[in-house]
C-alpha cells in the first residue's frame, strides 16, 4: 500500500460516505468532496452514489499531487499524511501555508536554513527546508512539526467558527479528530 493509499483511507474514514448537512457550505458531500468539486471533475451522477475509486482519484488530483506530498513523504511520512487531511479540509494553500510557516518559525533565526516565501505552494525550497529541518532535529523535529501544523489548524477551526456561526456544528468533531 502507497502513501497516498494510506493518506486516502485516513481521510475518507474521518469524512465519511455521504453527508447533507444543512449548516454546512459544501452542501452534499461524498468522502469529504464537495459536490462543486465532482461536477469540476466531471461527476454527473447523485453525490449519494459518488464511487470510492472517484473520490481517490480526486483526492489525488485536487489535493495529493498538487501539495507534493510525494517529495513531503520521503522526508516524512507523518508530515505528509497531516498535511494531506489538512489539504482536503481547509484547502492546500492552507496546509502547504501551515507547513511553510513553522519551517519559517522553527529555523532558528535562519541559522538552520534560509527563510522560504509562505506562498502556499510546496515547491523545491519548501522541500529542502523540511529536509534540512528533519536533518537537524531528528525525530523529535517530525513531533514537533505535526504539533505546530496541528496548532495552527486548531486555531484556525475556532476562527471558522468564530466567522460564521453555522459552523459551531462542526468544530467541536473537527477538533476531536483532527487536531
Amino acid at each position: 500500500m502507497s502513501v497516498f493509499d494510506d493518506a486516502f483511507e485516513s481521510t475518507v474514514k474521518l469524512e465519511g460516505a455521504y453527508s447533507n448537512h444543512d449548516g454546512a457550505r459544501g452542501g452534499a458531500t461524498a468522502y469529504g468532496i464537495t459536490e462543486a468539486v465532482a461536477r469540476k471533475e466531471g461527476y454527473t451522477g447523485a453525490m449519494s452514489e459518488l464511487p470510492l475509486e472517484t473520490a481517490k482519484a480526486i483526492y489525488r488530483d485536487r489535493y495529493w499531487k498538487p501539495l507534493r506530498l510525494e517529495a513531503v513523504a520521503e522526508v516524512s511520512q507523518p508530515i505528509a499524511l497531516k498535511l494531506f487531511d489538512t489539504g482536503v479540509n481547509m484547502g492546500i494553500g492552507t496546509a502547504a501555508g501551515f507547513l511553510q510557516r513553522t519551517l519559517n518559525a522553527l529555523n532558528r533565526l535562519g541559522s538552520d536554513y534560509p527563510d522560504i516565501s509562505v506562498d502556499g505552494v510546496i515547491g523545491p525550497k519548501t522541500v529542502t527546508a523540511l529536509v534540512s529541518f528533519i536533518n537537524k532535529r531528528k525525530p523529535q523535529g517530525e513531533t514537533v512539526m505535526l504539533k505546530a501544523i496541528s496548532s495552527l489548524q486548531g486555531a484556525r477551526y475556532i476562527e471558522i467558527a468564530e466567522s460564521r456561526e453555522q459552523n459551531e456544528a462542526f468544530v467541536f468533531d473537527w477538533l476531536a479528530n483532527r487536531v
